[in-house]
């Protein structure tokens, strides 16, 4: 059942009548939010994991989780969750598929809140009834490897569901092409708007999309029209 608080506020609006990007298209996305509007990478960070965190809570209700976390902004967003969820009385433990050598800042910074806060942070990954999968984002290319495939791979073999932060680890955000190996998400939360390769693949399973304050004036600068998709809430799921 879904939670009081997002249970009131979670619309439902056709994917038709969104407008998709690529990841090209996203990285300017973000780029201007920093250099125009001086909203930082901490702050969609930040908005990122708490819609991510709402949504885990109002779909699967889970009593404990496990957040897979790469070295981005993606990792970052997961971690975020992480320290909402406990918030919450969710039992948490996250396992990272990087060592803090190969940490981006603001995903360093927030693996230290969290190590702050005594969650876990764990070498190999625990089971859990719930699997958070944010070890890749829009920012994939090829296939994965090495340990990130390894945490993919671990994921897919399990029975618990998995909810794939902005797209599902493995899949190509503009293409659409299923690497190998690839999370299969039984939700995806995206974040600001779809992306292309979202789009028609079961990897994606049910899919959302969430608000990180992205201005509307961006979007007419960059010529997208996007409709006013959070009037009621900062999480809204797109039907096909």
């Amino acid at each position: 059942m879904p939670s009081a608080t997002l249970g009131r506020h979670l619309i439902t609006v056709r994917l038709a009548d969104v407008p998709t990007v690529t990841a090209d298209q996203m990285r300017d996305v973000d780029r201007r939010m920093i250099e125009d509007f001086h909203i930082e990478l901490v702050q969609m960070m930040e908005n990122a994991g708490r819609n991510l965190a709402d949504l885990a809570v109002a779909l699967f209700d889970p009593l404990d989780a496990v957040v897979l976390a790469g070295p981005g902004g993606n990792g970052g967003g997961g971690i975020v969750a992480a320290r909402h969820l406990a918030n919450r009385g969710v039992r948490i433990a996250i396992t990272r598929s990087h060592a803090d050598d190969d940490l981006s800042p603001v995903t360093a910074h927030q693996v230290e809140i969290a190590q702050r806060m005594v969650i876990a942070v764990d070498d190999e990954p625990r089971e859990a009834s719930l699997v958070i999968d944010a070890l890749v984002g829009y920012g994939l290319r090829g296939d994965p490897a090495g340990r990130t495939a390894a945490l993919i791979r671990w994921a897919n073999e399990r029975s618990s569901p998995v909810l794939s932060l902005d797209i599902p680890s493995g899949l190509d955000a503009t293409t659409g092409r299923i690497g190998d190996p690839c999370v299969r998400a039984t939700a995806t939360l995206t974040l600001a708007l779809p992306k292309q390769g979202l789009v028609d693949t079961v990897q994606t399973g049910t899919l959302y999309v969430a608000d990180i304050s992205v201005p509307r004036d961006l979007y007419g600068e960059m010529r997208i029209d996007v409709p006013a998709l959070f009037t009621e809430g900062a999480v809204v799921r797109l039907e096909p």
